[in-house]
């Protein structure tokens, strides 16, 4: 009979083999497996929780907003109304005419493919789980944390508020990341002015609260999958940032929980996703929703994405976020308390993609 502590022991040493090797998912995949390691098999009890209809979404009375950027010139009120209604409903859209040229986002995921598609040797250089290194590799930032590993690659880069020496950043990818980084932050301000009015405040309020003022890049691969059905290319979660800006390739994937159902996020040639983070929920005192999302894993691929977190979370900071003092009344009262950004980035990287909201956490107890 084999006992608990047998099992974890053995599952330990198992993910310590597969942290060591620094040559990610896509390393075990390039060894032509047919079947998936047990670390990254999905807990049948995970499995049984699932809304049965967490691989055939629903798209009957559903789908993810678009916003047209380009409306902003004569119909602001209307851009503003329906990022409102996005934010508030399914906290997920996608928007268009958003400045940013088809060249640089398609240089951006090709650069991000060829990062991950490099020899080993040279990606291992960049592996890392160190937390403060502002340019790693790496796979499952929660990988001793988490009931199973996801089958994913990622690439991270911190590119604000300090700027990045370029120097940092892979060869492959280098010239891209930074143009990239430049024009997704300039939109990163856009939709936090828009963001602003849509609560009723002023364009500059958010702005103000330093949500724009550092973001990061992390550019996911997500390999093909002998056995997708085992397994997920990202666990149930939401992001613990103010927002999120996703540019996706055409595989697919992404699935964003709405009315308990499971709706794809389409692939839309020229779009970019927009998702309102845990930390936006929280300042908007619940108006704006951090929804959970996920990423099948699947037999097609790789499947290529670029997500930009705005967030300081990297820098120490006194500053306390809780609730706009604007947007309280005796109807509605705080739901959260403060918190700094290190404090929550603490809670949710120590507990991982555990299918939870770090946000419980953080409420007032009544």
């Amino acid at each position: 009979m084999i006992s608990g502590n047998s099992i974890n022991q053995d599952r330990l040493q198992q993910l310590k083999a597969f942290d060591q090797s620094k040559a990610g998912v896509k390393g075990i995949v390039d060894k032509g497996i047919t079947k998936i390691p047990p670390i990254f098999i999905r807990p049948l009890e995970d499995s049984a929780g699932d809304n049965p209809s967490s691989r055939q979404p629903t798209q009957a009375h559903f789908s993810i907003p678009v916003v047209d950027l380009a409306d902003t010139v004569g119909r602001h009120d209307d851009v503003v109304t329906r990022v409102r209604r996005a934010a508030e409903t399914v906290g997920f859209f996608q928007v268009v005419n958003h400045g940013i040229p088809q060249r640089v986002l398609d240089e951006m995921l090709e650069a991000a493919r060829g990062f991950h598609e490099q020899p080993r040797e040279v990606k291992a250089e960049y592996y890392s789980r160190e937390l403060m290194r502002k340019v790693k590799f790496g796979s499952n930032f929660d990988l001793y944390q988490s009931r199973f590993a996801n089958w994913r690659d990622s690439l991270f880069c911190v590119m604000g508020p300090e700027p990045l020496d370029p120097q940092e950043l892979p060869v492959v990818c280098r010239d891209i990341t930074m143009e990239y980084s430049n024009h997704v932050h300039k939109l990163g301000v856009t939709l936090f002015e828009l963001l602003s009015k849509a609560l009723g405040l002023k364009s500059g309020h958010l702005l103000s609260l330093d949500c724009a003022n550092g973001h990061l890049i992390l550019t996911h691969y997500y390999p093909p999958c002998p056995e997708p059905e085992l397994t997920m290319g990202t666990t149930k979660h939401s992001d613990p940032d103010f927002l999120t800006i996703l540019l996706q390739d055409h595989v697919g994937g992404l699935q964003v929980l709405c009315q308990n159902q499971w709706i794809d996020v389409p692939f839309l040639p020229g779009a970019l996703i927009v998702n309102i983070g845990d930390i936006l929920q929280l300042i908007s005192n619940d108006r704006f929703k951090s929804v959970e999302h996920q990423v099948l894993a699947n037999y097609g691929g790789p499947r290529v994405s670029i997500a930009c977190f705005f967030t300081l979370h990297l820098y120490p900071s006194t500053r306390l976020y809780g609730p706009i003092k604007n947007l309280l009344s005796e109807d509605h009262p705080p739901v959260y308390r403060e918190t700094s950004l290190q404090d929550f980035i603490s809670y949710y990287d120590g507990k991982g993609l555990d299918g939870n909201s770090a946000l419980t956490h953080f409420k007032w107890r009544r």
